[in-house]
């Protein structure tokens, strides 16, 4: 069966508990949320991430997410990716998602590289047969060499996003969920990087991607959803919604 993705009237409201409602509301009040934020029946802050969003994506489809920081971006990746489950309305997806939303979750300091393949290729739904078979090509993406079989905590910054970047987009899925394009490594490594993710959105049926670029929004996508405060200010054919985006931000 095709994947898809459908949202139908979803809404997502996030309680705060760990910070007084007055500071809370000051805050967002300084940032122009004002409609973001109301308290429930137990004077429990809720913070209202996504109101009343509705999209549907078929196989072949290369969705764009733009906005501005706190838009609700990253917050509707991980809604789609079942992390955080709508208050309201009804999210439908089929097909094998991977969200590529924090590539170094599950690795460990302790663990040497090639350990850390398997422990990330298993969180990502990797089988021990499909890692195995997949572990030197890995390896060899790195350029890690000899640090493979190092301890994790002996590496640098650099050399664990490496690690994970290699790790992540050896996965096979249906639905690709990414934020943000991923920074690795010097200029030649970042072009090789930026031909395996190419070939990880080919593989994948339906892709969507949060990014501030609106120029790989043009080149990837061939749709984009402008979000503004957690809703839709308008949902289309990529070049559309990104010409529209951008007039309004030169008029900001």
């Amino acid at each position: 069966m095709a994947a898809s993705v459908s949202l139908r009237n979803v809404h997502l409201d996030l309680p705060i508990y760990d910070i007084s409602a007055q500071s809370l509301k000051r805050r967002v009040m300084r940032l122009g949320r004002r409609n973001s934020i109301a308290e429930d029946n137990a004077g429990v802050i809720v913070v209202k991430a996504i109101s009343d969003l509705s999209l549907e994506l078929r196989s072949g489809d290369r969705l764009g997410l733009i906005g501005h920081n706190g838009a609700g971006k990253s917050t509707l990746l991980r809604v789609m990716a079942g992390i955080y489950p709508p208050t309201g309305g009804e999210v439908l997806v089929q097909g094998v998602t991977v969200p590529l939303l924090d590539i170094s979750l599950g690795m460990d300091e302790l663990s040497t590289g090639r350990q850390n393949i398997r422990l990330r290729g298993l969180l990502l739904g990797m089988s021990s047969a499909e890692i195995k078979r997949k572990t030197d090509d890995i390896a060899e993406f790195t350029e890690l060499g000899d640090y493979l079989d190092l301890p994790l905590r002996t590496y640098s910054n650099g050399m664990r996003l490496r690690l994970a970047f290699a790790i992540s987009t050896a996965v096979e899925t249906d639905i690709l969920l990414l934020d943000e394009v991923l920074g690795v490594g010097d200029a030649a490594f970042q072009e090789k990087a930026e031909l395996r993710l190419r070939s990880l959105h080919e593989r994948a049926e339906i892709v969507v991607l949060a990014i501030h670029s609106s120029e790989t929004i043009l080149k990837t996508c061939n749709k984009a959803l402008w979000m503004e405060r957690g809703r839709a200010r308008m949902f289309g054919e990529a070049r559309e919604v990104v010409q529209a985006y951008e007039r309004d931000f030169q008029h900001v």
